[in-house]
This record gives C-alpha cells, sequence and structure tokens, in this order.
C-alpha cells in the first residue's frame, strides 16, 4: 500500500498539565434545521467558545451552513459526522465549504459508528474499522493536499484510492485555512489514530475521569505532547432548578447510560469500576428489545460516576473537577434533554473555574 499525503506537524512537548485555559463548546439537537441559524447565533450570544451538531434524524452539515452566516466567533463543528457514510472526497468537500462560509471556523468531527448501522443503515462497507479511519483521514489530507498545490491527487490504499482531479473539479488552494480533523475514540484503537492522523480526540461521554486518565489518553501516544492537539472532552449533565427537574434529568440520563452500557465498546468503563457484569444483562435486555427495562439496572452510583450531576449551582465545579488537566476543549450536553436556557448560567459560572 502507498499513500501519498502531507507530513503532520512535528511533535514539540508543552507539558500535558499546562494545557491553555480550557474552552466551553456543546453539542445540540437541531430538531427544526431551517432555524438553525438561530439557534447557533443564540448559542453564541450565550458565550459558548464552540457549538457541534451530530448526526441522527437529520444531517450534521445543513445546519452549520446556516450558522456559519448567523455567527461571527462561534466555532462550529460535527461532534460527530459518520465517517463511513461517505466518501474521503465527499467529506473533504463538505468541510472545505463550511471553512469558506465560516471564514475558517469549522472543524470536521468524524465518528466511526458500529457495524450494523453502517452495513444495514447505509449500505457501505464495514471491516478494520481504526485502519480505515487513519487511511480515511489521510486520504481526506491528500485531497487538500491537491487543491492547495502540495503534490498531485496519487492516493492509493487499502480501502480508497483517489487519482483523479480536472481542473473543473478543483476549487483551488483554501482562502482561510485548511479546517482542524478531529475523531471520536473510545477504544485504545481509534484513540492511536486520532493522535497519530488527526488534529484532535473527542471523547464520547459514557467515561470517568477516572477512565480517561487510565483507558482514554495513555492510548494517545506522542499525540499527548503536540502543542496542536486538541482533546475535547464530552460531559454528560444531569441537572435541574428544582428537585422534580433535577428527578427527571437523573431518569433521562440513566436511560442514556443503560443504552450505552448495552454496547460493547463501552464495556471496559463498567470493568473497570467494578460493574463489569452489568453490561452483559443490559446488552441481554437489548437484544430482547426490553429497552424500558435496562435503566432500572442502572444504580444510582454508576450515574453518578459517568454524568455530572448536581443542582444547577453545583455543577460548574463539579465539570471543573472532571476536565481540568485533561482538556483543551470541555463539551457540556444532554442532548435527550437539551437545556432550554442552553445552560447559560453554567457557562457563565464555569468559565473562571477552568484552568
Amino acid at each position: 500500500m502507498t499513500i501519498v499525503t502531507r507530513s503532520l506537524p512535528s511533535a514539540r512537548p508543552h507539558g500535558w498539565g499546562k494545557i491553555p485555559t480550557v474552552k466551553i463548546q456543546t453539542t445540540v439537537p437541531v430538531p427544526d434545521v431551517a432555524g438553525a441559524g438561530a439557534l447557533f447565533r443564540d448559542l453564541e450570544r450565550v458565550g459558548y467558545d464552540g457549538a457541534n451538531t451530530y448526526e441522527t434524524r437529520h444531517d450534521p452539515f445543513i445546519p452549520l451552513a446556516l450558522a456559519a452566516s448567523e455567527t461571527t466567533s462561534l466555532q462550529l463543528g460535527t461532534a460527530i459526522a459518520i465517517a463511513f457514510a461517505r466518501t474521503p472526497m465527499l467529506l473533504a468537500t463538505t468541510a472545505r465549504d463550511l471553512q469558506d462560509l465560516s471564514r475558517g471556523r469549522f472543524t470536521l468531527g468524524l465518528g466511526s459508528q458500529i457495524r450494523p448501522h453502517i452495513t444495514r443503515r447505509y449500505s457501505m462497507p464495514w471491516s478494520k474499522p481504526a485502519d480505515r479511519m487513519r487511511e480515511l483521514v489521510l486520504a481526506i489530507r491528500a485531497i487538500w493536499d491537491a487543491w492547495d498545490g502540495v503534490a498531485p491527487l496519487e492516493f492509493h490504499g487499502e480501502f480508497y484510492t483517489h487519482t483523479l482531479m480536472p481542473p473543473a473539479f478543483d476549487p483551488g488552494a483554501h482562502r482561510h485555512g485548511r479546517a482542524r480533523i478531529h475523531v471520536a475514540g473510545v477504544g485504545p484503537k481509534m484513540v492511536r489514530v486520532a493522535g497519530e492522523v488527526a488534529d484532535g480526540l473527542i471523547t464520547h461521554p459514557f467515561a470517568s475521569r477516572r477512565s480517561l486518565e487510565e483507558l482514554v489518553l495513555p492510548a494517545l501516544g506522542p499525540a499527548r505532547e503536540r502543542d496542536d492537539f486538541q482533546v475535547v472532552v464530552v460531559v454528560l449533565l444531569a441537572t435541574g432548578t428544582s428537585g422534580a427537574d433535577l428527578d427527571a434529568a437523573i431518569a433521562t440520563v440513566r436511560e442514556q447510560l443503560a443504552f450505552y452500557g448495552s454496547t460493547p465498546a463501552y464495556a471496559p468503563v463498567l470493568e473497570l469500576h467494578g460493574w463489569g457484569g452489568l453490561h452483559a444483562q443490559l446488552n441481554e435486555l437489548s437484544k430482547q428489545g426490553r429497552w424500558s427495562d435496562m435503566a432500572d439496572l442502572v444504580p444510582d452510583e454508576l450515574v453518578e460516576t459517568i454524568a455530572v450531576v448536581g443542582r444547577r449551582d453545583e455543577i460548574p465545579r463539579l465539570v471543573a473537577e472532571r476536565v481540568n488537566g485533561l482538556a483543551h476543549a470541555v463539551s457540556i450536553e444532554c442532548t435527550r434533554r437539551p437545556d432550554p436556557t442552553h445552560f447559560a448560567d453554567i457557562v457563565r459560572d464555569l468559565r473562571p473555574r477552568l484552568l
């Protein structure tokens, strides 16, 4: 296999404990795509540094095109777009267009999803996901190299081949720099890929500080010493303005954790904290379609270990304790129960606590 691409930035030690001030992001549902511009304008007004879309019921890129024209400083990104549902050429083109529309504020966040969704929902091939992701990112960079005049398009890989770029299809050199590429990783193989070829890692919300320190971040390898590499820690919030509101938020998060816990990829987090047997129970119920019964198996201690749980005035301190010293950015969210104020008070009180 021959891969032609540009060299990645050289590693320059900065010390993992000397991370610049943590930025505040969020990932939000966009139920009304037509209203995405106003939604992201509100997020910028609240004080977020960045805001992301994700891919479930709607395309993740279209809302960001609308957001780009309604915001001026907010960093925009996907967290995540499903990589294997698309080709490197499509991703390179879409990222380039959004980088232009936002005048340099776009980050292409990519995730692999799991085999059933790729093969049965998207009817796309699945094999060697970590190797495929590595090659996909390198292919995108090779395409950008061709547009920037760095090298002719001559990419030959195991999964992707790109060798044709007639002038009619070449948009020319980037006017606002290249979009950053972040890769979402759970297991050590995909995390290692993020460290090797991406500009950043997006962690999964099914994580504790301990699991990040012991299972996730060590797999990044030398990337931890690159001063241009970013770690985005996603934090699942369960909070409310009253006792009943908080109880409802916890119930929503409990259901979400039960869903995650049924998936083999997240079993190591349960094992790390002594709940190794819970995965098998949740997985069996999911196969039986007993989704409503799964949340009953998730203990309060697990909810409080994985999610950040508390009154709204407690959340800023708890989030800071979770991410300080580990993250370059924290994404605070509960996509299944979005806050109507966009956690405005939490954003305000969290910022001075971040290191």
